[in-house]
């Protein structure tokens, strides 16, 4: 269980966001599961999120938005074969290394770019890489309940190791949950 906050008393998601990991995000400042090459910028207004590090830009940042596919990383690391299910899509990250997400997750306050009212797709995968059912999640006043209850019913089903959670507007991956341990 990881222990979050929601503003007032902290409260409990039974479920860990991952952040891209820090090798991965080495090489897509060097080139992009795309190909292209890292091309930085400075973020003047901020607000877009990063996906190292699991929060907002903040206005000024140096930062890049890359071409990042989420499942074919995961299928290198696991020996997965995603075949079709393998996408791309942009995700800002910092253009220069940086700690990751910061703090406890009680300090972060739980799931990362959630709002109440705003869609994601809560889409769920195989141990073989392949999609095995997702759904659209309209995020309740309650966030992390209701990211807990979507994550508890994909777990529910034994095939799924891993779930992508992404924006419906632009369909940008936001984070990944895997498959708790079992004790």
């Amino acid at each position: 269980m990881t222990t979050t906050h929601t503003g007032t008393a902290p409260t409990r998601t039974a479920h860990t966001p991952l952040p891209i990991a820090p090798a991965v995000l080495a090489r897509l400042r060097d080139t992009d599961d795309a190909g292209r090459p890292c091309a930085p910028f400075v973020d003047d207004e901020g607000g877009s999120p990063l996906r190292c590090c699991l929060r907002p830009v903040a206005p000024g940042e140096r930062i890049a938005l890359v071409s990042y596919a989420p499942l074919r990383r995961w299928a290198a690391e696991t020996g997965a074969a995603p075949g079709a299910y393998d996408e791309q899509g942009p995700v800002f990250i910092h253009a220069d290394p940086c700690a990751g997400p910061s703090g406890s997750s009680e300090e972060r306050g739980g799931y990362p770019f959630s709002r109440a009212r705003a869609l994601r797709t809560v889409r769920r995968y195989s141990a073989e890489g392949h999609i095995v059912g997702g759904r659209l999640l309209e995020i309740p006043e309650d966030e992390e309940r209701g990211f807990d209850a979507a994550f508890d019913e994909a777990f529910a089903d034994p095939r799924v190791a891993l779930v992508h959670v992404r924006a419906v507007e632009y369909g940008c991956f936001h984070f990944e949950v895997r498959r708790p341990a079992t004790a």
